[in-house]
């Protein structure tokens, strides 16, 4: 599949040679380096994906995620970030900012043009499902408690409160909320978002979770009393995995 990426990275060593492995495999490829031409070039036309450095000038990788997941016609980009940092706390602000993927550097060329492809993969395989569908499938509301999932709008709603998601957090409600009360393991929610896909680990699941419970207390803040806050429909069954609850009781998210 040719797609046309663009890679935001201020080093240019490293951009020129990411380019020539990625036009090698019939790819068209922009480069830009510093996070502000990045949001400029993104805003006069949308790409099949965005690799992002997390170390640029003007505006950095990770404000430049938070941007692009905040306005409508990118919110559903595919991003995969690149930074020096290796800690977790790093690779979880990365994924917490909507970033797909994250690669720590130096990293092997063959490894990023693999998992570049299997980001082009999913994109493909989405919007595909989506069609495959059809129609009716594609314009449903699932309900699942306080969660609401609208996936033709591609919203969410929690306690009547629209919730801003990254792409894979509303993959995730996605799931859970077509099996309201089921319990799905992070395994069994993994083949349902990505197949079998080598480069999504359980942990991208847990992180995903750890995000929306979050938001869906905000969407209750005010809503009920204090001590009702730290309930959630969102919920970990230990041992197993998690699910949504299937009615209007929200329950402790342990």
């Amino acid at each position: 599949m040719c797609a046309e990426v663009v890679i935001a990275e201020d080093d240019a060593d490293q951009a020129e040679l990411i380019r020539r492995y990625l036009e090698h495999e019939g790819h068209a490829v922009t480069l830009v380096h510093d996070g502000r031409s990045a949001l400029d070039l993104l805003r006069s036309r949308r790409p099949d994906l965005l690799v992002l450095d997390v170390m640029m000038p003007r505006v950095d990788g990770l404000d430049v995620c938070r941007i692009l997941r905040a306005e409508p016609r990118l919110a559903d980009l595919p991003v995969l970030m690149l930074t020096a940092r290796s800690s977790e706390d790093d690779l979880l602000l990365g994924l917490d900012l909507g970033a797909d993927d994250y690669m720590t550097k130096p990293f092997s060329p063959r490894e990023l043009m693999a998992r570049i492809r299997s980001l082009l993969r999913r994109s493909d395989r989405g919007a595909d499902s989506v069609a495959g569908r059809g129609a009716a499938l594609s314009s449903s509301v699932l309900r699942a408690g306080p969660v609401t999932v609208d996936r033709a709008r591609h919203e969410v709603w929690a306690y009547g409160r629209t919730i801003r998601c990254t792409p894979g957090e509303f993959r995730l409600l996605d799931v859970l909320a077509e099996h309201p009360g089921q319990v799905l393991s992070r395994a069994q929610i993994l083949e349902r978002l990505h197949g079998s896909d080598p480069f999504i680990t359980p942990r991208t699941v847990d992180v995903h979770v750890m995000n929306l419970r979050r938001k869906i207390k905000d969407a209750l803040s005010g809503q009920q009393p204090a001590a009702a806050q730290d309930l959630s429909p969102l919920v970990t069954v230990y041992g197993v995995g998690y699910k949504l609850v299937d009615d209007q009781q929200v329950l402790p998210h342990a």
